[in-house]
């Protein structure tokens, strides 16, 4: 490790505030930031802790939306959303060991953007939208590629808004010591739109497979079973080839709308 400052701010205003300090990065769970701080991979001056701030934190509904405060640790999502987004009860209770999903936020996770995580899926899955401190962001429009996204320097974000679906599902093929996705789906259905976002396949990070969502147009996982995926552009390293994720994609879709009933 490193020596920097440590600011805890108390309100969004003032985590705004303190990041326009040089060398200055927001601080959530900090379950991707320290490791690569302990690695010297990330060597910022000042760390801006956003775990005391109240308004990050929370889960509520209203009508057919649930938002989640950008701070909420994910075994708490994983609590309030079973009953009204079991998908994404699944999904959050389904992140790295019970001490990673007592410290690591959703919005911690969506800011880092990493290739394998699962909630890039769930808002992209779903047709999110990622509240900052500046503006509101649809899910289409906020992944911009391997840990890239559509924040610019200094924002935070806040909270993110799910429009609660008709139907929904999720199923990842998992690393089993990360417990990160080799491949997995986020499916839903409201009405008759479909959407399908697979994770930990691409090199460019979460995205939509249009041509499972054309299948799903008939609900059952036997549509997709039978798509093929180029492997071109897919994720190879020692856990699995393209053609190995290319497979997943269609395999994790199907487990997903048969998990979605």
């Amino acid at each position: 490790m490193q020596n920097f400052d440590f600011v805890k701010p108390a309100s969004v205003a003032e985590a705004v505030k303190a990041l326009q300090a040089e060398g200055a990065q927001a601080l959530s769970g900090g379950q991707t930031l320290i490791a690569t701080m302990k690695q010297r991979l990330a060597t910022p001056a000042v760390l801006v802790s956003l775990t005391g701030i109240a308004a990050l934190k929370g889960v509520s509904v209203a009508g057919r939306v649930m938002t989640i405060g950008a701070a909420t640790p994910h075994a708490e999502v994983a609590r309030a959303a079973k009953g009204v987004f079991p998908a994404l009860a699944v999904l959050a209770g389904g992140i790295g060991d019970p001490a990673v999903r007592n410290r690591g936020t959703i919005g911690g996770s969506l800011a880092n953007n990493d290739p394998a995580a699962c909630y890039p899926a769930a808002v992209l899955g779903t047709g999110a939208t990622v509240v900052t401190d500046r503006r509101e962001i649809a899910a289409d429009d906020y992944f911009q590629g391997l840990f890239s996204t559509a924040l610019e320097e200094g924002e935070i974000i806040t909270a993110v808004r799910f429009p609660l679906p008709d139907r929904a599902g999720y199923a990842k093929f998992e690393q089993p010591a990360s417990r990160f996705s080799l491949t997995g789906a986020f499916v839903s259905r409201t009405g008759t739109s479909v959407r399908v976002a697979i994770t930990g396949a691409s090199e460019d990070g979460v995205f939509r497979w249009k041509d499972g969502e054309a299948a799903l147009a008939v609900w059952e996982p036997a549509s997709v079973k039978g798509l093929k995926v180029a492997p071109k552009g897919l994720i190879g390293d020692l856990h699995g080839t393209p053609a190995y994720r290319a497979n997943l994609v269609a395999v994790m879709t199907a487990r997903a709308v048969a998990a979605a009933g």
